[in-house]
This record gives C-alpha cells, structure tokens and sequence, in this order.
C-alpha cells in the first residue's frame, strides 16, 4: 500500500529526515512516535505529495508520489495537526465545500456527507459556525473533512491533541471503527495513544527511523520472568546453568528472577526447575510499557525490528 524508499529530505544543511525506509500493508493500524523535530510532520508530508523527497521514493498504491501526486492524494485522507477551518462557515457549509473540491456531486455526495457527519457525531453542530465550536469539535471536523471521500490511507497528525478525556476515548474509538475500511497512520508524541489504537510502531529520532515492529512483540524483553518458591541461594545456581540471571525480587514468599534470555528458552528453564524440584509459580517474557521502549530508542544506534 505505501512504500518509503530509502528517503532523505534537506533543508540546506539540516537533514530532516535521513535514509528512512518502510513498507504500510493494507489495513495497518500504524503509530508514527517520536518527539517534535524527529521528522514525523516531514515524513507524512512526503507521503501525501505536499513535500518532494531530497532522496528516494515513495509510492502509494502502485502511484509514484512526485510522478502522480493527484492520484494519491484522490486515495489519501489528511487531518494536519493544525487543520486549517474557515471559522465564518456552519459545519456542514464547510464539510459540502470540502465534498465539491474532491469532485463529489449529486447522491453521491448527500451519502458522503451524511457518513462523514455520523461517524465523527456531529449531528447536534452541524448547523454552528465552526468559530463557536469547542477544540474536540473542531477536531472531529477536521477527521470529517477527511474521510468525506472514503480514502484507502487516513494519516492523522496529533488527532488527540487539546482534547479533554471523554473526547480523547471519543476519538480512539473512531480511528478504530476508520480502520475497518482503512489503512491508518497516527503521528503523535503522546505514547497511550499509540498503545491505545496501534498495532505497530514506527519510531523516529533525529530523522532516522530507530524502531519499526509490532506493539505487541515491541513490548516484549529479550528476558524472561521466572517465579519460584526458592530463595536466590538455590535458585540462581539452577537457572545461570541456562542463562544470566539479572535481577531478583521477593515478594510473599516467593522469588521473581529476571533471566537474560528469550522465550525460546522457557522449555529448558521449566524442565530445569522441575528436575531440580523447585515449584514454578510463572514463566513469561518480560513485558516492557512503550515509555521504555520510547526511551530506549532515543539512544538506538541502528533500526530495531521486532520478529
């Protein structure tokens, strides 16, 4: 569906973005992270043909970007992180504007509107000048705008950003119902967004990407957690036979050990501590919350792909 290859874009001396790479399938809910100045807005412009590569490619659907920018963006819809609204106009005076310019007319155009209306639940404002709305309906307005064509690709820019909790839970439980006919880009800084609606994550830092994987495999340590009813005297001979044991926690009567080493090693360390006669209350991978793994990438010397 989208294809980033091998793409650079300067300005004079500062690279924005460095060498990036990725591939978006169809139907990919996908978390673009990192902080402001990483390269997010650049690359997102890129893909939508409102900013040239320095470098490299991108092709969305078969359609070169540089080559067919029309072509894509009649597949992509775009909600920026400032959505430019014309404040003097009603909602659905501005969302009507907005289906003429993607060339929508007659039934056509009646069901666009009425979809894009129902979906971001704007029914009780669709009469209000946009000035009057809160910054929640302002925001569903702008996801309105953009999905009033049906597009195959929604890239959403900060799309939680100033919403108070009840629009926030609002908004994820719309890109989830988006992205049923979908493929979703969601650029933010804000990590329970992402771990709220995504399933993978690309992380940019400095312009270069340093993570790309699923969320799930993402937050899964190279490590396992072992609980056994064995203190640290007995325990941590049995299991450094297997792998290095890097921390240890007490906790009601039992013992949690941090082994350095993945899950492909759970069967020998569960036969390990049955043959030695321990009593195995847990054995699991780590699990890392996206704060770590954010973190983590800020000093990530090349890509990480979870398998």
């Amino acid at each position: 569906m989208i294809d980033v290859d091998g793409v650079t874009r300067r300005y004079g001396d500062f690279t924005a973005l460095d060498a990036v790479s990725l591939h978006i399938g169809q139907g990919e809910i996908v978390g673009l992270l990192g902080h402001n100045g990483a390269g997010k807005t650049t690359l997102m412009k890129m893909i939508t043909g409102y900013l040239e590569p320095t470098a490299g490619s991108i092709r969305v659907d078969g359609h070169e970007v540089t080559a067919e920018p029309r072509a894509v963006q009649a597949l992509i819809g775009y909600l920026p992180e400032n959505c430019p609204l014309y404040p003097e106009m009603t909602v659905m005076a501005y969302l009507d504007f907005q289906a003429g310019l993607h060339g929508l007319e007659g039934r056509e155009r009646e069901t666009a509107l009425a979809r894009a209306v129902r979906l971001t639940e704007l029914a009780p404002k669709a009469l209000e000048p946009i000035q009057n709305l809160s910054r929640g309906y302002r925001q569903r307005v702008g996801v309105a705008q953009a999905i009033l064509h049906r597009p195959r690709i929604l890239i959403l820019d900060e799309p939680t950003n100033g919403l108070d909790p009840t629009q926030i839970l609002h908004m994820r439980r719309l890109i989830r119902d988006l992205a049923a006919e979908s493929t979703v880009i969601v650029s933010t800084h804000i990590l329970q967004e992402v771990q709220a609606v995504c399933e993978r994550v690309v992380i940019l830092h400095g312009g270069r990407k340093v993570v790309d994987a699923r969320l799930d495999e993402l937050q899964q340590a190279a490590r396992l957690q072992v609980t056994l009813d064995r203190p640290e005297a007995e325990a941590r001979p049995v299991l450094e036979r297997l792998a290095p044991v890097a921390a240890v926690e007490e906790g009601d009567g039992r013992f949690t050990y941090l082994v350095e080493t993945g899950p492909e090693q759970a069967p020998a360390i569960g036969r390990a501590v049955q043959e030695a006669g321990f009593a195995l209350y847990g054995l699991c991978p780590e699990r890392r919350d996206l704060e770590r793994v954010f973190a983590e990438a800020g000093t990530a010397g090349e890509v990480r792909h979870a398998a």
